[in-house]
């Protein structure tokens, strides 16, 4: 009874949360001035990826290394898949040009980056000092982004996000009880989400140890999705409420965020760094990266996430948990499942999406030759 209790609850917090962190990140954004993209990129998706965060220390100062490299790779995983494949279905989702252009490429890199390092089985302290730098260049990035931004870029963005835009001339809000409220809504989001994703976590591993599950595994799917709820809460209110930059940016600025510092950070406070299980380096980083690597297409296509990709990614990532529970229980249908993916799902997966990016490419040769 207080297992479900637990649960229950973990996820009421995470929607009171989520409402509250968007609410407030979006009127914060502007009254800054800011646009919604580099709120969703930072403020929102660091917040949401707070839970990651607090689970790996944890668990690699508890000696859980499994289940604190799992959650990220997992969590990256869920990022993509299921969040933003819900969001879509939701409604379709409009990509922003700085997405595609700049952060999509940094999220593939830096999952091609945690593979690479974590090839030998562990993120050294040397490993993790790089990935903390890059967490900390990354932030900087956005902050002289967002400074770059005129205030008529930001009024373009206001008008096409949200439907009304500023006058011109009139100031932007900076009164102090407007910061104050702003930041109130969104600590309290925040504060909301971490305790809903440990009351949801907990109950969630007290069912999985029962159930017999190792570890990694639990890492890659209770622990991964328990912590990415926020993040999953966070996206789709954002898409109800029309707020899509913040929707798709906060999926793409929290990957960024847990695979350089969540893993970073995990890696020097634990002090002797991650092992990385061998589980992992063959079957869910290789995963995690060629998740990242779909994005650039279906982002690419038409700026656009549409309802029909929605369902694609959500049927992956149901393949995808298929996968682990037959990798646990060492099923004999876990050789052929892996050989119909492998030989069939994919190849036929990257011929669609080239060629849907070739009409792609197409219909603007053809829109550019028309007078």
């Amino acid at each position: 009874m207080i297992t479900i209790l637990l649960l229950i609850g973990g996820l009421v917090l995470l929607v009171l949360g989520a409402e509250l962190l968007v609410r407030g990140a979006s009127k914060l954004a502007a009254g800054l001035g800011i646009s919604p993209l580099i709120i969703g990129l930072t403020i929102v998706a660091y917040g949401t990826s707070a839970p990651e965060l607090a689970v790996s220390l944890q668990s690699s100062f508890a000696g859980q290394v499994d289940v604190a490299v799992g959650n990220v790779v997992g969590s990256n995983i869920f990022n993509v898949l299921m969040i933003l494949g819900l969001s879509a279905l939701v409604s379709p989702l409009v990509v922003a040009q700085q997405l595609i252009r700049i952060d999509v490429p940094v999220m593939v890199a830096v999952s091609a980056l945690a593979f690479w390092l974590g090839r030998d089985g562990l993120l050294g302290l040397g490993d993790g000092l790089v990935l903390s730098l890059g967490a900390i260049a990354y932030t900087g990035f956005q902050i002289w982004q967002s400074r770059r931004e005129s205030n008529l870029d930001v009024q373009a963005e206001y008008a096409q996000e949200f439907g009304h835009q500023l006058r011109p001339g009139d100031p932007i809000p900076s009164a102090l009880r407007t910061w104050l409220t702003n930041l109130s809504l969104i600590a309290i989001g925040v504060v909301l989400l971490i305790f809903g994703s440990q009351w949801l976590v907990t109950s969630a591993l007290s069912i999985a140890r029962s159930l017999g599950v190792s570890e990694l595994v639990a890492g890659l799917t209770i622990v991964a999705a328990g912590t990415s709820l926020p993040e999953l809460a966070t996206s789709v209110v954002a898409t109800v409420k029309g707020e899509r930059d913040i929707a798709v940016g906060n999926v793409v600025g929290s990957n960024i965020f847990n695979l350089l510092a969540v893993l970073g950070f995990s890696s020097l406070l634990s002090g002797q760094g991650l092992v990385v299980p061998g589980a992992a380096i063959a079957g869910d980083l290789p995963i995690m990266v060629a998740t990242a690597i779909a994005c650039l297409p279906i982002f690419f296509t038409g700026s656009v996430i549409t309802r029909w990709e929605g369902f694609v990614f959500l049927g992956y990532y149901a393949a995808y948990v298929a996968y682990l529970g037959l990798r646990t229980t060492q099923h004999e249908a876990l050789t052929p499942f892996s050989l119909a993916m492998l030989w069939f799902v994919i190849p036929l997966t990257v011929v669609t999406l080239l060629a849907t990016l070739l009409n792609a490419w197409r219909d603007r040769q053809n829109k550019r030759a028309k007078p």
